[in-house]
């Protein structure tokens, strides 16, 4: 073997060996990164206007950008995340000391439902009305359990969970100041063509700009909708029901109906028409059409993954990565496109 040959693939070696440390070194604080990454995305056309506004000071427009993002961001999510855990534990204790009683609430339900129905639930083979209703009463203490003590393991971790954040703010500050020096450099780094480079590039940044800018705020609307109009008719823990559904948005085919239609269900067969109409009827004019005017503005059609991509590579990337792999997992599947896309291409032109 030649000698430059031999060096050349020592110094490929080492520059893996090299990045592979690097990425490991990193993996404590990935989410840090991931997000100050993503926020550097999303926030790049404020980040522009302002350096343009303040006459090209670069740092003073990247410190504006970082505190807008913190603002409309990080407060609000922290201020949510502890609403969140305060519900979820206080619905885990009344169900837990009976103040909330589930299994009667269900009783209602059933002595309400025609008999037809406990026949077909026996055809289907999924047990009669009481197993149904322990399995519900499990698993909403269970929901309500886990919710609490994720939530709260963020403050018993106070001293990890600031570090992160101020990983993720420092990181963000120097993306919006240097960010298009740095894309510049990893395009010249890049062993592919510049053409090729480019278009991956361009579908990283599509598609983390459809996840979060489309997805998340799609599903926040709908779940801010749906925890209003529960908290509205009376429904005990609606920010808890409300960040639910606001995550089962993200997922195609499933939505927040999985969550608004067993409630309105239960206030039609307990003979509460008026407030299982309303429910209904904001679950079917409001939260269910808003994915259908918003996604087309917000998204576009242009970097739209098929839905069933979508499910799979987001239900994948929630079980194997957690919150995290629902920006993941899309992420994956768009450049597991593109890549072939593109090698697909150059063999019907080779």
């Amino acid at each position: 073997m030649p000698k430059a040959t031999i060096q050349a693939l020592s110094f490929l070696a080492v520059v893996i060996a090299v990045t592979a440390a690097f990425v490991w070194l990193l993996l404590p604080y990935y989410g840090a990164v991931l997000w100050a990454v993503i926020l550097a995305i999303l926030f790049n056309p404020l980040h522009r206007r302002l350096e343009t506004w303040l006459g090209g000071h670069r740092n003073l427009a990247a410190a504006v950008s970082v505190l807008a993002c913190i603002c409309i961001v990080v407060i609000p999510g922290a201020a949510i995340l502890a609403s969140l855990a305060q519900e979820a534990a206080s619905l885990y204790n009344r169900i837990n000391t009976r103040q909330f009683d589930l299994p009667t609430l269900l009783g209602q339900i059933q002595s309400a439902l025609p008999p037809f129905v406990e026949r077909a639930l026996s055809t289907l083979n999924l047990g009669d009305f009481v197993e149904i209703r322990a399995r519900l009463t499990s698993f909403f203490m269970q929901l309500s359990q886990d919710v609490a003590t994720r939530a709260f393991s963020i403050g018993q971790n106070t001293a990890q969970f600031f570090v992160s954040l101020g990983v993720m703010l420092y990181l963000l500050f120097f993306l919006f100041r240097d960010g298009r020096q740095l894309a510049g450099m990893m395009r010249n780094a890049s062993p592919l063509s510049g053409r090729y480079t480019d278009h991956i590039f361009g579908k990283f940044t599509s598609v983390v700009t459809a996840t979060v800018k489309g997805n998340v705020i799609i599903a926040a609307i709908q779940g801010g909708i749906g925890g209003i109009a529960f908290w509205m008719l009376g429904i005990e823990a609606a920010l808890l029901w409300g960040v639910l559904m606001a995550f089962l948005s993200l997922l195609p085919a499933i939505g927040a109906a999985l969550v608004w239609t067993p409630a309105a269900i239960y206030y039609l067969v307990t003979a509460n028409y008026l407030k299982g109409a309303i429910l209904l009827a904001v679950g079917v004019l409001v939260i269910s059409t808003i994915d259908n005017l918003l996604r087309p503005v917000l998204v576009g059609r242009g970097t739209r993954l098929p839905d069933y991509v979508v499910l799979i590579s987001t239900v994948g990337g929630l079980s194997l990565i957690g919150m995290n792999g629902f920006v993941i997992g899309p992420l994956i599947a768009a450049l597991f496109v593109a890549v072939w896309s593109l090698f697909t291409e150059e063999q019907l032109h080779s």
